[in-house]
């Protein structure tokens, strides 16, 4: 396989890993190419098979001495499980990021996980955005995601591992069509990409330069902490693309229901946490606070213009007005 991670090669890097198919032969991938990185592991208690999966990551990280953070979790209800198992997984990475300044996260997603993604989109009804959500790079708060294995297909990646006599685990969760993704992977994705591979990596190249071409707005005019402020595109789904990378950097996945709402009311609560604001010239997206304005404050605030559920964030967070000027 010929992949290039120069782009890394002098950062602290952390990779995600399960050891599966997928994150073991990109952890051997990156060792043949003197990359740094340590590794995280997460072990949910749902299979006894896990508990060899933690011994496995063990016995790498002394072999090749590098630093693994554990998560021990038991979920109580397992409703909802891939998202939950998502929610933790992002939360403990973060944490390990934070504490210890690791400039990028490496994840093993790969070319089916990427059409499965485009698929399941697909299906619920999306646009050219969320239907090629899955990239190389994505930027969040204070570290990158990197995804340097999304033009290698799965069984190219066994069959590495395979060849070079490097051992992994199959987890048979995976194998369970009761979650989506796995019903998508089985009957669609994996059998496409055994006969159209070439045509897939193609087409989704395309797709890419498609979206660059539109040149959407993304990175906001004023950044001031946890506030972001944008310039109204006067186009609704640019603006919508814009709210909707916003929020995903904020750990927030917009339903097709609440773009539409959000495009509607203007001013909006999303999931209790995130405020919309959707001016005539701007749009403004901070955290959702509740907090007691003076009045000297809120007179500012109304002469300025500042959107009503903007003002408890500023409030609270003492941004100058003069900041807010642009």
């Amino acid at each position: 396989m010929n992949l290039d991670f120069s782009v890394v090669k002098n950062q602290k890097n952390l990779l995600a890993f399960s050891a599966g198919v997928d994150s073991t032969a990109l952890f051997f991938l990156l060792l043949e190419q003197n990359i740094p990185f340590d590794i995280a592991i997460v072990n949910y208690n749902l299979r006894e098979q896990s508990k060899d999966e933690i011994s496995y990551a063990k016995e790498l990280a002394k072999q090749y001495k590098k630093e693994i953070f554990i998560h021990e979790i038991n979920l109580p209800d397992t409703s909802n499980f891939e998202k939950k198992a998502r929610d933790i997984r992002y939360a403990f990475f973060e944490t390990i990021i934070d504490k210890h300044s690791y400039a990028n996260l490496i994840i093993a997603h790969q070319l089916n996980d990427k059409l499965e993604w485009f698929m399941m989109q697909l299906s619920k009804g999306a646009g050219l955005v969320e239907l090629i959500g899955f990239n190389e790079f994505e930027q969040k708060e204070n570290y990158q995601i990197y995804k340097p294995l999304l033009n290698i297909t799965k069984d190219e990646l066994e069959n590495y591992l395979k060849n070079n006599n490097h051992k992994y685990f199959v987890d048979q969760s995976n194998f369970d069509e009761k979650y989506k993704r796995n019903y998508f992977r089985h009957n669609f994705s994996n059998k496409f990409l055994q006969e159209f591979s070439s045509g897939v990596r193609k087409s989704f190249e395309y797709l890419q330069n498609d979206l660059n071409s539109l040149n959407i707005q993304n990175n906001p005019i004023k950044k001031i902490k946890e506030l972001e402020i944008f310039l109204n595109q006067k186009d609704d789904n640019l603006n919508i693309r814009t709210i909707d990378l916003s929020l995903k950097k904020r750990g927030i996945l917009l339903s097709s229901a609440q773009r539409d709402e959000i495009l509607r009311q203007k001013e909006i609560t999303i999931s209790h946490k995130i405020n919309i604001s959707i001016q005539k010239n701007n749009i403004w997206i901070a955290p959702n606070y509740n907090e007691v304005i003076d009045k000297k404050h809120k007179e500012q605030y109304r002469i300025n213009n500042i959107p009503k559920n903007m003002r408890a964030y500023i409030f609270r967070e003492k941004v100058e007005l003069k900041e807010l000027i642009f």
